[in-house]
């Protein structure tokens, strides 16, 4: 995830074209903020200034907002193609040094398109996908289209999800736009026009805005929007104006309370980013292929990252019938003193940096492992040190507790699993095909998750502020997921939670069980576990417990339940991804009752770098 923003202006502009870029750089870094650039026209010539490092420091190195002209480009970058660096930052140019492109999103098919324009002779500086579409403008625009026409053919070309901002040495007024799944707002201002990621970069200069939608390419000038469907025809810009009622601080969330529920909102996207990052990446199958040739496989991590590593152990050896061994991180020389050469590590960890994790992968490396890491930041200590990095494509994660990062860190590990068994043999084609195509629907699967559960989850929560301790219960393939639902009302709501296999509860942790304690149960969509659990909720009901059930709106267990949380019928493989938003939301509304701040949960922080 990464924001962009333009602006065209005339000479008689009330504001500084560079100050209104820089300003709305500041009010995007929440979306990405390892590297960022600016591009302007000034006089013919394009201007372009960039570098890796936060905005503050590159306005200080650079002077960002000094450039001048009356169309100004610009973007910070969360690095999803290439180690944040000066030649990966954006704006991207194309040979002649007079096409500028800033890009949110992930380009699917640039591997390709970028081998072709080599075989033409173009020359390319970055390792990012977004290059290839400054090229192949430039390819379209040397061959006699103007620039408009040019723009609108790349975009016709390029497969993934993209924001897109392009402007001409040769077209000084204009800025060109294109948009599928990543967002674009434009600003309709007073003498200018603006287009950005995100609301908040605008609010200074304007509330009259229109929302993009998918498939919508076109330009603005500091007078007039010109917009039309790829393929159909104009549309009036006119008929989806609305008026933004938002202050600049509540629109830095997005509109809502807490960065935490703007995050859990996001994981449809994330997803969708991670998915189309993974389908480009030649990664995922060469950590297949090592792991398919490994003596023995471990997984490490800490926290919620440890709560995906389990979920991927207990994919696999369902799916293959290997046994991963996993561990937390901390606990890294208990297992690292087995190691021998031919074992494979994968060492999770959002940040890249957690002191744990870290020396449980140097520990392994030692001794002879080949290391396999997955991380959200790109470049991170983890990923460098690795034989081979995996990387989610979640975006910044501003919130202490960590919401999309989980849910994207499951749905790479699961396509891992897969392709692990695939590259085995363990799997029919048909069976391959179901797993990998219920997978690619895990941003359709989260949102209704979340559309449903809103409400619900709030009134649970009305009944959770009041208690003192609370289970969480499942079995198999959703003890990882009930694990994480405990820990996170553990870590924003302060409320005492353990999670337990269902069957382990009658083995001591159910004497503590009485009228109205309250017992959360995470079910699968599989028959069998359906069985399993259908008398431990038994046991429980028995005993007075307020039972909620987590679980696929077809269940046949529904009117056991006090309360039905009910999420989309699909795979067991995605049980992560469907049953995790609804207990975020549990957490964030029992946290927000008890008035707690949930981004900023006490005694923690986001990155743990100490052991």
């Amino acid at each position: 995830m990464c924001g962009i923003i333009g602006v065209c202006s005339g000479p008689e502009k009330k504001f500084s074209t560079g100050e209104i870029v820089y300003k709305g750089l500041l009010r995007l870094e929440y979306r990405g903020y390892d590297s960022a650039g600016v591009a302007s026209v000034e006089e013919g010539t394009l201007r372009v200034l960039k570098g890796k490092g936060k905005i503050a420091e590159l306005e200080k190195k650079l002077g960002l907002s000094k450039v001048k002209g009356s169309v100004v480009i610009g973007h910070t970058r969360w690095a999803t193609h290439g180690a944040p660096s000066d030649v990966n930052a954006h704006p991207h140019t194309d040979c002649t040094g007079r096409i500028a492109i800033v890009h949110n999103g992930i380009i699917e098919n640039y591997r390709e398109l970028k081998e072709e324009l080599v075989r033409k002779g173009h020359v390319f500086k970055s390792e990012t996908d977004t290059e290839v579409v400054a090229h192949l403008i430039e390819e379209f625009y040397r061959s006699g289209d103007k620039p408009y026409e040019a723009f609108k053919k790349a975009i016709s070309m390029i497969k993934g999800s993209f924001a897109i901002l392009a402007v001409f040495a040769d077209a000084p007024s204009m800025i060109f736009f294109a948009k599928k799944d990543s967002p674009l707002v434009i600003g309709l201002g007073d003498g200018m026009n603006l287009v950005a990621s995100d609301i908040p970069a605008l609010l200074e200069y304007t509330r009259r805005v229109i929302t993009l939608r998918d498939g919508w390419v076109g330009f603005i000038t500091k007078d007039n929007v010109f917009i039309e469907e790829l393929g159909k025809g104009p549309v009036n810009p006119a008929d989806y104006v609305r008026v933004v009622e938002w202050s600049l601080e509540s629109a830095s969330k997005g509109g809502y309370q807490h960065f935490m529920l703007k995050e859990i909102h996001e994981q449809p996207r994330a997803l969708l980013d991670t998915l189309y990052g993974l389908r480009s990446d030649p990664a995922l199958k060469e950590a297949a292929e090592i792991l398919a040739e490994a003596r023995r496989i471990f997984i490490t991590a800490a926290g919620t990252s440890y709560h995906a590593g389990l979920h991927f152990a207990l994919t696999v050896a369902r799916i293959t019938g290997v046994l991963v061994t996993p561990f937390i991180a901390s606990e890294y020389e208990s297992y690292s003193r087995v190691v021998r050469e031919g074992d494979v590590l994968i060492a999770v960890s959002q940040s890249g940096e957690t002191m744990d994790t870290l020396k449980a992968a140097r520990a392994f490396k030692e001794r002879g492992a080949r290391l396999i890491a997955v991380s959200n930041i790109i470049d991170s200590a983890i990923p460098r040190e690795s034989d081979l990095p995996l990387y989610t494509r979640a975006g910044p994660e501003i919130g202490v507790a960590a919401t999309k990062t989980f849910t994207t860190q499951t749905l790479l590990l699961s396509l891992l699993a897969v392709e692990l068994a695939a590259t085995r043999g363990d799997l029919l084609k048909s069976e391959y095909e179901e797993y990998v195509g219920e997978l690619a629907k895990s941003s359709e699967y989260a949102s209704k998750s979340l559309a449903w559960n809103e409400g619900v989850a709030k009134k649970v929560s009305e009944m959770l502020r009041l208690k003192h301790s609370i289970y969480y219960l499942s079995r198999g393939i959703g003890l990882p997921t009930a694990m994480e639902g405990a820990l996170k009302i553990k870590e924003i709501a302060y409320l005492h939670a353990e999670a337990y296999p269902a069957g382990e509860s009658k083995h001591g942790p159910i004497a503590l069980v009485e009228e109205g304690f309250p017992v959360v149960f995470v079910v699968p969509r599989d028959q069998y576990y359906e069985k399993l659990i259908l008398g431990n909720i038994q046991e429980m009901k028995a005993r007075g417990a307020w039972v909620v059930g987590v679980a696929p709106e077809d269940t046949s267990l529904r009117d056991l339940f006090d309360v039905f949380i009910k999420v989309p019928a699909s795979s067991w493989i995605t049980t992560p991804i469907t049953h995790t938003p609804p207990l975020q939301l549990l957490a964030y509304y029992t946290s927000t009752l008890k008035g707690y701040d949930p981004d900023k949960p006490r005694n923690l922080a986001k990155t743990v770098t100490v052991e």
